[in-house]
């Protein structure tokens, strides 16, 4: 019996050890750190229920109502799935140190880590624990209250960025239309600030969507944007800037793609998402040659001076967009970003919502034409 004793209450210290190592890694280490209880919340169980409601819906402005709840419901959660396993953890302390039947030691839980005072403790040592759960149930709620505060001003400062890119990049973003209007008010001076500011702004999401990763799921206030799309477009503009652009080469944009693809690598391997890390310069990408020569046909027919080599121009640019390319669709995917050109429009989650679209129109097409018959 006394064996029993010792590993039930070893099994509450580890339940109870684990919960409150969960919530360190998550609101305090201010580092990336995969957590197991934050895995099942966020990847296992509402991910896999959002994706039973948007299976029945077919427009993406559904869709991206139905996402723009996924973060916040899956941030509140995490706080009744702490503190059930602290009640389970301290509810099997308390059995093995005498407390009473299951039910009185679930009673003496549950009293204790919602500080109700119901069910006071028979002891010194039921008292002791009693104690320690109340206070480690107040630390839980006051970090969750803490923390929403800093993840909120991390959401703000990144879709500032993304709601300027807007007016340089239009709406999907586009690096064609970045680089685009550029040239047509003569700003082809302000590039190089353009490529510090997102520099920054790339080193600021590694930072935060690593340390806090449920902001990777907060979408856009408008449903249109997103900063895995802007991203793209950034970063598509700075590798054709320097590849394909007849213009003073500028550092600061190899700088800024640097930069882009390190947060986005850094990002995903938090997520387990599969890329590349040492691709070759020569590996394929998702962007044909055919979409490239149409660019640099958009590009030239707008005023924007190209080199003349477009041969070298294509290998330049497949040599900075290798970095980039699978890290940028798979988080596209991740996060069911809305349509943009050389991002989203080619991503696993596009692809197949594509291919379904053409396979219900050409079941449709036959349909009608027995019909007919």
């Amino acid at each position: 019996m006394i064996v029993a004793q010792l590993l039930t209450f070893a099994m509450g210290l580890v339940i109870v050890a684990a919960t409150l190592a969960s919530a360190v890694r998550t609101f305090v280490l201010p580092r990336a750190a995969p957590d197991v209880i934050v895995w099942i919340v966020f990847r296992v169980i509402l991910f896999r229920l959002f994706n039973l409601r948007l299976k029945h819906v077919q427009s993406y402005e559904e869709r991206d109502q139905i996402m723009a709840l996924y973060a916040p419901l899956s941030l509140m959660a995490l706080l009744p799935v702490w503190l059930t396993a602290i009640l389970l953890g301290y509810m099997l302390m308390y059995w093995a140190v005498g407390a009473g039947t299951v039910r009185t030691a679930f009673a003496l839980s549950g009293s204790a880590l919602l500080t109700l005072g119901t069910q006071p403790p028979g002891d010194v040592a039921t008292a002791v624990l009693a104690f320690s759960e109340a206070t480690i149930g107040l630390i839980m709620i006051a970090l969750l209250i803490a923390y929403l505060p800093t993840i909120y001003t991390a959401f703000a400062r990144r879709e500032a960025a993304v709601t300027l890119l807007e007016v340089r990049a239009g709406s999907p973003p586009s690096a064609v239309e970045m680089l685009a209007r550029f040239g047509r008010i003569g700003g082809w001076d302000r590039l190089h600030e353009t490529w510090a500011a997102w520099e920054s702004w790339f080193a600021d999401i590694e930072e935060s969507h690593t340390s806090l990763a449920v902001l990777t799921f907060f979408r856009s206030p408008q449903g249109h944007r997103s900063w895995v799309t802007a991203a793209g477009a950034v970063l598509d503009a700075a590798a054709l800037t320097i590849s394909t652009l007849d213009l003073p080469r500028d550092a600061q944009a190899a700088l800024c793609i640097r930069a882009g693809y390190l947060a986005l690598r850094h990002i995903a391997d938090y997520f387990r998402l599969p890329y590349d890390p040492a691709p070759r310069p020569d590996d394929p990408i998702s962007i044909r040659r055919d979409e490239f020569d149409a660019v640099c046909e958009q590009l030239a027919t707008q005023g924007v001076p190209l080199k003349a080599d477009r041969d070298q121009a294509w290998r330049d640019f497949s040599g900075w967009r290798v970095n980039y390319d699978t890290v940028l669709l798979e988080l596209a995917a991740l996060t069911m970003a809305p349509y943009a050109p050389w991002s989203s429009d080619r991503s696993s989650r596009q692809m197949r919502t594509a291919s379904r679209r053409k396979a219900r129109l050409k079941r449709r097409a036959i349909r009608t034409a027995e019909a007919q018959d």
